[in-house]
């Protein structure tokens, strides 16, 4: 057990404190709007894929709209510059979020798309084209919310599928949850998905390989508001068999309202922590190695369980969360969308989006407010990422009825930064499933690429890595199908890649 974080908070070593983080919203800049929309189908949902699709070192976005069509925007912003997109509608109706990842393994990022309705794969082409993918995929007419993806050899990664409410039933929607599906590759394409049961009406899947085992385990976040009672959250493994994860494996079965999963080693351990959103407490989970999980303790500051800004006692309703160092102090902060469902009148209505500070003792400090993100819209999904190429990290935030925000990252003083992006030969040439080991002066960072987790969305950008006042770091990868990259010294400001 590893009682150095149990039993309190870990002590990170860490850089000088910089300028608090602020952000200006890019949003009424642009020549277009987008807003999720639609009725109760879209209640949850609405997220957003950050990616560059044309190879000109800028994330372009993938919007999902619910009942309103889906919306690509290219980014034409200019280095440190204001965010500056140019957006045209997809014309795709029913989407609920959307994953970039390369598919097919020709170096052109693909989408995943999930629909309140048959889901779709679409393939990259050149300057940001898609079309229906020419690959075997039997998309059936569920309501799907939540997808994850996972490489297990060399061809077409493994994919997973969350199914919130089944439509169909003419029961629901309480305790009508759907089965999910796991769709394992068959040549150039999928065979039949296999069913995944029980379900209990998911919004969030992570495949992931948190203690460095070799063989991912798939995470699932459950809704407990439409599961009402007999559900849980789920650990699944693959192999050798696949099957749920029960309390003789050591998994402990525990129920939230779960909307997003966060994965993150906090602390240099080498073991990732996990950041679950719910209504209530948002959750923080520490490893006590093998399928054991425990809450942080609620001294870590990262329970949010209430507006911070006053004037609403009610819960908050966390969505997406995400970590990023958007102070490059060399700790990693949290980012968590906010909002009501709807109208829900035991939580609360005005909920602002919460910019959780990492300390040097290990805890989280609110800084919302001063940074200029709280807003008070129903938030969904997001997306933490660097979209002007200066260094500091940007949030897109998704909205339930209202624009979505371009929030642009202002802070001065902030530290310096190092990214790093991988490359391989093969089918999984984004080296998903790979570790990246990162060593300043004082502290060792440990990094796992992933397809999954969040709200509705993620991202396929180079890792960012905050360094303080480090001027240089040294890095090496841990690649996914076996073999450890040399060091390599690296100077800050620049994006590495690393081939293979």
């Amino acid at each position: 057990m590893r009682n150095h974080l149990i039993s309190g908070i870990c002590l990170l070593a860490a850089s000088s404190a910089h300028a608090q983080p602020t952000f200006v919203n890019d949003a009424p800049l642009q020549d277009f709007t987008h807003i999720y929309g639609g009725g109760w189908e879209h209640f949850v949902g609405g997220g957003v894929a950050a990616f560059d699709c044309n190879n000109d070192a800028l994330p372009d976005l993938f919007m999902a709209g619910g009942e309103n069509p889906a919306t690509l925007a290219r980014n034409t912003s200019s280095i440190g510059g204001p965010l500056r997109f140019t957006a045209e509608s997809t014309g795709i109706t029913g989407v609920t979020g959307a994953w970039p990842l390369d598919i097919d393994g020709d170096g052109i990022l693909d989408l995943a798309v999930m629909r309140a309705g048959p889901n779709l794969l679409l393939k990259g082409g050149a300057d940001c084209s898609f079309s229906p993918a020419p690959w075997s995929f039997a998309a059936e007419d569920r309501w799907s919310t939540a997808f994850t993806a996972t490489w297990q050899g060399d061809g077409f990664p493994t994919l997973a599928v969350g199914n919130y409410v089944d439509r169909s039933n003419p029961d629901g929607p309480f305790e009508a949850c759907d089965s999910n599906q796991l769709y394992r590759p068959n040549g150039a394409g999928y065979a039949e998905p296999v069913l995944l049961e029980p379900g209990f009406c998911p919004l969030s899947m992570l495949f992931s390989d948190p203690l460095h085992s070799g063989t991912p385990q798939l995470r699932v976040s459950n809704d407990r508001h439409y599961y009402v009672r007999g559900g849980h959250e789920q650990m699944w493994q693959l192999t050798p068999e696949l099957r749920e994860l029960t309390a003789e494996d050591g998994w402990q079965a525990h129920m939230l309202w779960g909307m997003g999963i966060a994965s993150r080693d906090l602390d240099g351990d080498a073991v990732a922590e996990v950041m679950l959103t719910s209504m209530g407490d948002q959750r923080l989970q520490l490893n006590t190695g093998g399928a054991g999980w425990v809450d942080a303790p609620f001294a870590t500051g990262t329970a949010s369980q209430r507006p911070y800004t006053g004037g609403d006692g009610r819960p908050s309703t966390g969505w997406h969360a995400e970590f990023g160092d958007v102070d490059n102090d060399g700790r990693d902060d949290l980012f968590m969308a906010k909002g009501n469902v709807d109208q829900m009148p035991d939580a609360a209505t005005h909920d602002p989006n919460n910019l959780l500070l990492g300390q040097p003792d290990g805890t989280f400090t609110e800084v919302g407010m001063t940074a200029g993100i709280a807003t008070m819209q129903r938030s969904r999904g997001a997306a933490v990422v660097d979209l002007n190429a200066d260094g500091l990290l940007d949030i897109v935030v998704m909205n339930r009825r209202a624009n979505v925000e371009l929030q642009r990252n202002t802070t001065t003083d902030a530290g310096n930064w190092l990214a790093i992006d991988l490359q391989q030969s093969g089918g999984n040439t984004r080296a998903v499933g790979a570790f990246i080991e990162l060593q300043t002066a004082d502290r060792t960072y440990w990094r796992e690429i992933t397809v999954g987790g969040g709200h509705g969305g993620g991202r396929a950008v180079p890792e960012h890595f905050g360094l303080g006042d480090h001027i240089s770091a040294r890095a090496r990868v841990h690649w996914p199908a076996g073999g450890i990259s040399e060091w390599r010294d690296l100077p800050a400001g620049q994006v590495a890649t690393f081939n293979r």
